[in-house]
């Protein structure tokens, strides 16, 4: 909260408010941090904030248990909740480690009969625990799961078939087993509510006309995400029926069509007056492009990692969308690609450029600093970057984020590990010494290329608002983690691998651990003794050890560490020690 907001707080404290005004007031507090900071100023005010949050987002679903969230919010129609860590997306995090959503859904029976939204990322979820889910909550409207795992399309069939008022069903990035495209024949004739639909990432044949017919009777349908095997003779079907749509996942367009296939696309678009996102074109050809003209001119955002365009492919087609504010791309579209972008998109906020094949170390197409200092040059109001690359310099670096001072959120992912300035042969730390010193309001950033303690340092000293910090194959001793460890004030994620961080770097962050929310360390020269002593001088720490069948036994291999208000969790299996 800030200093002008926290006064108004203090001074508003003194007065005396029927509960009823204060419980409408704290209504239109949308951020948890807000609410947070007003449960903390009376116990008038605890309970009022208690009593009115519908709202729950709970970050680590080891943190607190269900029974302890149930006590303390009472009325909560909507959850989100997170499982894994994050490097469980590069497969660090070994199957059946935990994170199951069965006994938050059995608390949520219990004590929240009317939830209506729940929303899951890096979750266990079976399909008992979809088919529960659809037969407890009777007003169940909204269903989001993220990278989830551990169910297949018979519990999005349950989804389906039992939540009468479902509003939102969204399946993005999960391992599941696709059995058949049947779970659509699923929803009853009579079902006319859903808003958003996504379901790009499922592989096999859905039923289409149960789609057409599903689009045809949900006439308020805003988000549209089919997978790639929705044609481009039926896409124009499902957009003449979807009049609202603001956010358009498309399927393939690896088919070979006639010119009059691509003017139907052309007229079907020409009538999505207020679609402001585009994704999915996966195989999109040089032929089929300007079929998608007419939809360019709202997008704001254009999520284009699934078709691999080349520069002059991109270039067209950004020409018309001059209202750009988020572009995802994959490096085939080079330098030339960014190039272009930094030519059409003045108004880009967020960028994010993805390896075609990160392990193809000869590949020889891809994006370099040139790309990016050309982006950097006309889109001055970029504040978010992802950026994968083979070879980077300290200079460019500095010349992106002088032009580009407003980032938020950084992170330059060199894939080639140790990588040094190609052009200097010198480590990368004057890079990041620019990126902290230029760019205050950095939240979010990742390191990478060849670095020494000084980058550590440098982040220390000047990442003031860093709350996220993301190192690989990088560093070269302790000091490095201790500078970090003993700076950043707002740091409340460390996720480290590879790096030469030992014993000392870990019990550094005594002072620092209780603040965070998390703390990952694998293949780091950290022993299970260090880890010991850290549980034994924080308590109220959750420290587990991820053993590695066949690794030495006094090494902690895969180190994670966060803080719960439940203690030590009760699910761990063998492979996970909690000390």
């Amino acid at each position: 909260m800030d200093p002008e907001r926290k006064k108004v707080v203090e001074h508003v404290a003194v007065s005396t408010f029927p509960d009823e005004v204060l419980e409408r007031v704290l209504v239109q507090l949308k951020s948890h941090k807000d609410r947070s900071s007003v449960s903390l100023v009376c116990h008038s005010w605890y309970d009022a904030e208690r009593f009115s949050r519908t709202h729950v987002f709970i970050a680590n679903c080891y943190s607190v248990t269900p029974e302890i969230v149930s006590r303390r919010f009472p009325n909560i129609r909507s959850v989100s909740l997170k499982g894994k860590p994050r490097f469980s997306d590069f497969n660090l995090v070994p199957p059946n480690w935990g994170a199951n959503i069965r006994s938050w859904l059995v608390m949520f029976a219990a004590k929240y009969p009317f939830l209506e939204e729940l929303r899951l990322k890096r979750m266990t979820v079976t399909d008992e625990s979809l088919e529960f889910l659809a037969l407890s909550f009777p007003n169940f409207k909204a269903l989001s799961l993220l990278s989830c795992d551990g169910f297949s399309t018979d519990g999005l069939a349950a989804i389906a078939t039992h939540c009468k008022n479902l509003a939102e069903l969204d399946i993005q990035e999960n391992d599941l087993n696709d059995k058949s495209g049947s779970w659509l024949s699923c929803f009853p004739e009579n079902f006319s509510s859903l808003e958003v639909l996504n379901f790009a990432n499922l592989s096999n044949d859905v039923n289409f006309e149960a789609l057409e017919r599903l689009v045809s009777r949900c006439k308020s349908l805003k988000v549209l995400k089919v997978n790639r095997n929705i044609t481009l003779e039926q896409l124009p079907r499902l957009l003449i029926r979807a009049p609202l749509l603001t956010e358009l996942g498309t399927g393939s367009f690896l088919q070979e069509h006639p010119a009059c296939q691509y003017s139907e696309l052309e007229n079907a678009f020409n009538k999505c007056m207020n679609l402001n996102t585009l994704s999915g074109l996966s195989e999109v050809t040089a032929l089929s492009l300007p079929a998608l003209y007419p939809a360019c001119a709202n997008l704001t955002f254009m999520n284009l990692s699934c078709a691999a365009l080349q520069s002059g492919e991109l270039a067209k087609l950004l020409v018309h969308c001059p209202c750009l504010r988020r572009l995802w791309v994959l490096d085939t579209v080079e330098d030339k690609g960014l190039e272009a972008v930094g030519s059409n998109c003045p108004l880009l906020e967020e960028l994010r450029v993805f390896p075609t094949d990160p392990f193809d170390e000869d590949t020889f197409h891809g994006v370099t600093e040139s790309g990016f200092i050309a982006v950097s040059y006309g889109c001055r109001r970029l504040s978010y970057v992802l950026y994968f690359c083979r070879q980077m310099t300290n200079a460019a670096v500095a010349t992106i984020v002088q032009n580009c001072p407003d980032f938020t959120h950084f992170r330059l992912c060199i894939m080639n590990p140790w990588q040094p300035d190609y052009q200097t042969n010198e480590p990368m730390d004057e890079a990041f010494c620019a990126v902290v010193k230029s760019c205050t309001k950095l939240q979010r950033l990742a390191v990478s290329g060849l670095l020494t303690d000084l980058t550590f340092e440098y982040i220390g000293k000047y990442a003031k608002n860093l709350e996220t910090l993301s190192v690989a194959f990088a560093g070269s001793s302790d000091w490095g983690m201790q500078c970090v460890l003993g700076g950043c004030p707002k740091l409340r994620k460390l996720e480290i691998r590879d790096c030469p961080f030992g014993n000392a770097a870990l019990l550094s962050g005594l002072d620092k651990y209780e603040s965070m929310r998390s703390l990952w360390m694998s293949d780091c020269k950290v022993t299970m003794n260090g880890c010991r002593v850290l549980a034994k001088e924080m308590p109220r720490l959750n420290v587990e050890v991820i053993k590695v069948d066949g690794s030495n036994e006094s090494q902690a291999d895969k180190v994670y560490v966060y803080r719960s208000v439940a203690g030590p969790r009760t699910d761990a299996p063998p492979f996970v020690l909690t000390l």
